[in-house]
């Protein structure tokens, strides 16, 4: 009874704290961007729980999977992604194909795990030839494959045809887990354009795209962070399920926080990066817009590592299990040549030294394990999370061979 009467006085202080900076958001940031009210006021609510406590919760568990928004044929043009030659498609795969193993060779997690890759394909650049060296790559462990789709002015009917049309490709090299006879499956949407985001309709159309994309399987949505871009929605640094109606625009602007002792909605889970405001040294503007984007430009550096952690996306209740979901286009040359060379390899370095110095274990998962992962906490589950791995959706058949 003690111990339940402290846990509810914690709560209640947790709530005051949060009663206490409810709507007193930065205006200048909200004046920017909704997103960024949303962020500042998240930060003081934060700072108000440092003054509370003494300090926030300190992670125990950091979750670390890297979504690629892998592009073979990507050619620099958002208007024409998919219209580079397959040879040179066919050489950037190559190129991972060789480079991923030598990477990982030497690196391990917490588990004695090398990093995990999540490759999502887009449907729009399918071609056997492109695909299979990445089955090969799942089939060492090194990582996984999901769903990723440029799409343009559709309606339901028609974007219904290209996911049942990407889910059979990938299909066919034992890419997609199935449960009860039905696909399983992440996404990541092409442009960022997730349920219409953007005014004008374009790269998207389907207004209801999170219904049908739970009808046809998908259990989350990798999308997000997109800032500065106009697709960004007001919700940041959450795993949220939309709330409200799903088969309206852009309904994963309002959500409900994942939280311990949540059930499985019947919809998208939305699992979003870190994003963050943080000050720039040198020249140009003092603030930088952070969305945990790793770049040939702008790979991960101490600083940026230490403010994602910071950002502390979790599911609600469990704050020692911090989710860091990352983004990048590696399928271009000179992106392969950072992800795949010593700025990578100085990321994976840097990540090993944070976590001895604030003693939490790090664990590298693919989209699929942090999705799981995130649904064991829901439920309450104890303990390390690399049990949680395969807890609601199991890995795909290829992927049971490493």
């Amino acid at each position: 009874m003690e111990r339940r009467a402290e846990g509810e006085g914690e709560r209640m202080k947790v709530e005051a704290a949060h009663k206490a900076v409810a709507g007193r958001i930065a205006p200048w940031a909200e004046k920017l961007a909704p997103w960024m009210g949303s962020w500042a006021e998240a930060r003081l609510v934060r700072g108000v729980e440092r003054l509370v406590f003494g300090e926030v919760v300190r992670p125990k568990h950091v979750l670390v999977a890297i979504c690629d928004h892998f592009e073979p044929l990507w050619t620099g043009d958002a208007r024409s992604p998919g219209a580079a030659p397959l040879s040179r498609g066919l050489t950037r795969v190559a190129a991972w194909r060789r480079g991923y193993p030598a990477l990982a060779a030497s690196l391990r997690d917490a588990n004695g795990r090398p990093p995990r890759h999540t490759f999502f394909y887009p449907g729009d650049q399918y071609d056997p030839a492109l695909v299979e060296p990445l089955a090969e790559l799942v089939a060492m462990g090194l990582g996984e494959v999901e769903v990723h789709l440029h799409h343009d002015r559709d309606t339901r009917s028609t974007l219904r045809e290209k996911f049942e049309e990407t889910l059979v490709s990938l299909g066919r090299h034992g890419l997609v887990p199935r449960v009860h006879g039905a696909d399983r499956w992440a996404f990541i949407h092409g442009n960022w354009c997730l349920a219409n985001s953007r005014a004008d309709g374009a790269h998207c159309g389907v207004d209801d795209e999170l219904d049908l994309l739970h009808e046809l399987g998908c259990y989350a949505d990798f999308t997000f962070p997109s800032a500065p871009d106009r697709t960004q929605p007001r919700i940041v640094n959450s795993i949220y399920y939309p709330s409200g109606d799903v088969k309206r625009r852009k309904a994963h602007e309002r959500g409900r926080p994942a939280s311990v002792g949540d059930g499985r909605m019947e919809r998208v889970l939305c699992m979003q990066g870190p994003l963050a405001l943080s000050f720039r040294q040198g020249p140009g503007l003092p603030l930088r817009i952070d969305a945990g984007a790793l770049t040939a430009r702008d790979p991960a550096t101490l600083p940026r590592l230490e403010s994602w952690i910071d950002q502390g996306v979790s599911v609600r209740g469990k704050p020692e299990w911090v989710f860091v979901k990352l983004s990048t286009h590696g399928a271009p040359e000179r992106e392969a040549e950072s992800l795949l060379g010593a700025p990578q390899r100085r990321f994976h370095e840097a990540l090993a030294w944070l976590g001895k110095q604030g003693g939490f274990r790090v664990h590298y998962v693919t989209a699929r394990e942090m999705y799981n992962i995130a649904r064991a906490a829901m439920d309450g589950r104890l303990g390390d999370p690399f049990e949680f791995r395969d807890y609601e959706v199991p890995p795909a058949a290829r992927a049971c061979q490493a």
